[in-house]
């Protein structure tokens, strides 16, 4: 791995684990084994472009696996339900769902910054823009649709957050439980 590959994976497990605010420079420098220059020759602004590489990273990584679970399975209902049992998955196995979400980031930084605003923004609505185009092949009109998706995105972040505060599987599965009931029917 380039050098600027390994800081950004690594300043996003340390973001997302510990919040923006509270990594240091030094803690990444560390962490990369990377010296101060290293940083800043392929970051010339510093901590918080590299915040926005990473947050662009897991914008990638995030849609990709998003549009291949929704390529794989034939109703939005099914790719939802995928998704989110694979987060639990993950959270029961590996104890974190860190991969998946960066709401700390944006808690903590969407105000602070309009780069790193407009970068968290862009993943939500390609998040959204997912699920609205699934539910629009299978009926819903173009509104219904969107309010819906934006209804799936927000459900989603908030339980995995729940998750991880409650060290607890339980919100998930509950959206989970309850997404056949929302969906069914809302298609006009």
């Amino acid at each position: 791995m380039d050098t600027k590959s390994l800081m950004i994976d690594t300043a996003t497990l340390l973001f997302q684990q510990k919040g923006y605010k509270n990594v240091g420079v030094n803690e990444i420098l560390k962490a990369c084994n990377v010296t101060k220059g290293a940083l800043y020759h392929h970051f010339p602004n510093g901590k918080e472009e590299l915040l926005i590489a990473c947050l662009k990273g897991l914008n990638e990584a995030i849609t990709i696996d998003i549009e291949d679970i929704f390529k794989k399975h034939p109703s939005t209902l099914e790719a939802i339900q995928s998704m989110i049992d694979k987060l639990i998955h993950n959270l029961e196995t590996e104890g974190t769902i860190t991969g998946y979400t960066f709401s700390s980031i944006v808690s903590e930084m969407a105000t602070v910054s309009e780069p790193v605003r407009q970068a968290c923004s862009l993943l939500y609505e390609n998040m959204e823009r997912i699920y609205c185009d699934k539910l629009v092949t299978e009926g819903y009109s173009q509104e219904s649709a969107s309010e819906m998706a934006l209804w799936m995105t927000a459900s989603i972040e908030g339980a995995m957050m729940l998750c991880l505060t409650q060290k607890s599987t339980t919100p998930l599965k509950t959206i989970s439980k309850l997404l056949p009931t929302i969906l069914k029917g809302r298609t006009s």
